[in-house]
């Protein structure tokens, strides 16, 4: 059975850093984006010969399409994509936001989403592939003042037109929906909260349903 192969934005630590490691162990080939290029490296010499280490920014169409060509050089195709590379925000609200904090947010958590659709884009047009967003439970609900939190309202609406658009070429889209998630996206650590494998696991979950399904949404929350 050939290989499918993913390319994943952020994939350096936390969520991107597990599901590359998911999907690996499910027969996968991955390549993996992100700026820090010692971590990507590790991450490859720990995964093999199925992992592609592709040092990049988000923020970048021209990194990501580049990136994507080689990754299909050396592997063959690619197949699907997660869009999950993102930030967050060191002041929230409006009255006391950062708006250089606010732009870099918009670089990376909105056009670096687009940008992945549109490099992924050319592939999946001929193969069918699947394209899968990092939303997040914040983007299905209001937040005082939170602009972190419209960005993932982005993600939702922008991922909800795409699976319309995609269809027509017989490809699918997924947003993954999290709640809290111990990651090293917070300055603490959340023990109670979701781990990254969780995240990852749904990631996959949409990726290998029936190809006659699409999972346009996976909502996951902590227990407690």
């Amino acid at each position: 059975m050939t290989r499918k192969t993913l390319f994943i934005t952020g994939a350096s630590s936390g969520i991107g850093a597990q599901t590359a490691r998911a999907a690996v162990e499910r027969g996968w080939n991955v390549g993996l984006f992100a700026r820090s290029e010692d971590k990507i490296a590790e991450l490859e010499k720990e995964l093999g010969d199925y992992a592609l280490a592709l040092p990049g920014d988000a923020t970048s169409l021209q990194e990501q399409e580049a990136a994507m060509a080689k990754l299909a050089a050396h592997f063959g195709d690619v197949n699907a994509a997660f869009a999950n590379a993102g930030t967050g925000l060191a002041q929230s609200g409006t009255r006391k936001g950062d708006p250089a904090e606010w732009e870099a947010l918009v670089r990376l958590n909105i056009l670096g989403v687009l940008w992945t659709a549109k490099a992924a884009s050319a592939y999946f047009v001929k193969n069918r592939g699947h394209l899968v967003l990092t939303g997040s439970a914040a983007g299905r609900t209001t937040i005082k003042g939170s602009v972190y939190g419209a960005s993932k309202w982005f993600v939702h609406g922008y991922g909800g037109n795409l699976a319309e658009e995609f269809r027509e070429w017989g490809a699918r889209v997924t947003v993954i929906a999290p709640g809290m998630v111990d990651t090293p996206f917070f300055d603490e650590a959340k023990p109670d909260k979701l781990k990254p494998e969780d995240i990852a696991r749904s990631v996959m979950f949409a990726l290998e349903a029936d190809p006659r399904a699409n999972v346009r949404e996976v909502f996951v929350m902590p227990v407690n």
